[in-house]
């Protein structure tokens, strides 16, 4: 009897012990997949060819976009999804905006770069007034992010290489960046000033300078350019670099959070708490 006692409480103490190694386990999954680690946050990139990934083969020119993750922590993932020569109506009409709409999700961002090919009035399909066409195509832009429950960033065209005679850095998006900042009140939406932020960069380089951020080569100098390149538009990936930056620099200034508290640059924390 005695035996048959202990035979029985021994399959229940089994019983019970695999029943906590079932349960802490499910727990244990349930705290790593949910509580203790947050979902990670996605950048959605919207934008032309200074926004873009560039292959090896262009080498060392290189889009914004291409190396703004570089900026953030694990916590961050960012998509680009630019693409050369797109304005804000072209982007939209090749179905690049439905695409985006339908991977991204609550909490993400969605940052917005156009104008350089808006500015094309030559090219019906690519044009847009700035505002008028322009600013409505940016709206659907907005619209769609919160109706995702997302959080659309609006970006103004950062600025290209031209200098007076005198070394003075001109205006080359004025018109767009303008339209662009009044949406940005009209919809209460953020605005990172890049045209602005990008002129002041410019200026302090200066036109010798500036060639090192723009995708200007000597014949000889790169493999990929044997003949060399003077582009004035697009960076190479140390100008890329620096653009990132300001872009982070806005970040923190507007305060957009929680995408902040995640900037780090290569290991070490951007913003000193």
């Amino acid at each position: 009897m005695r035996r048959k006692l202990k035979k029985k409480m021994l399959r229940v103490t089994l019983f019970l012990f695999i029943l906590g190694l079932i349960s802490g386990s499910s727990i244990a999954k349930t705290v790593n997949n949910g509580t203790t680690h947050k979902k990670r946050i996605t950048v959605f990139l919207a934008g032309d060819s200074t926004v873009s990934d560039y292959s090896i083969s262009l080498a060392p020119r290189a889009g914004w976009g291409q190396v703004f993750n570089r900026f953030f922590d694990e916590k961050i993932v960012v998509k680009n999804e630019a693409s050369s020569g797109r304005s804000s109506k072209s982007f939209i009409d090749e179905g690049r905006l439905e695409s985006i709409l339908n991977q991204i999700e609550k909490g993400d961002y969605l940052f917005i770069q156009f104008g350089h090919n808006d500015e094309k009035i030559e090219d019906p399909t690519r044009y847009t007034k700035p505002h008028s066409t322009y600013k409505s195509y940016l709206k659907q832009y907005i619209e769609g992010a919160r109706a995702k429950q997302a959080i659309p960033v609006l970006v103004t065209p950062v600025e290209r290489r031209s200098f007076s005679k005198g070394g003075i850095a001109r205006d080359t998006h004025s018109e767009y960046s303008t339209a662009m900042k009044e949406l940005g009140l009209e919809e209460n939406v953020p605005v990172i000033d890049l045209t602005s932020k990008s002129k002041a960069l410019f200026q302090v380089l200066g036109p010798e300078r500036t060639k090192d951020v723009f995708l200007c080569l000597e014949a000889g100098e790169n493999d990929n350019y044997p003949n060399g390149v003077q582009d004035n538009t697009h960076f190479q990936e140390t100008g890329a670099e620096m653009i990132s930056r300001l872009l982070i620099e806005s970040i923190e200034e507007l305060k957009l959070e929680p995408l902040r508290n995640h900037i780090f640059i290569y290991g070490d924390k951007y913003r000193q708490e």
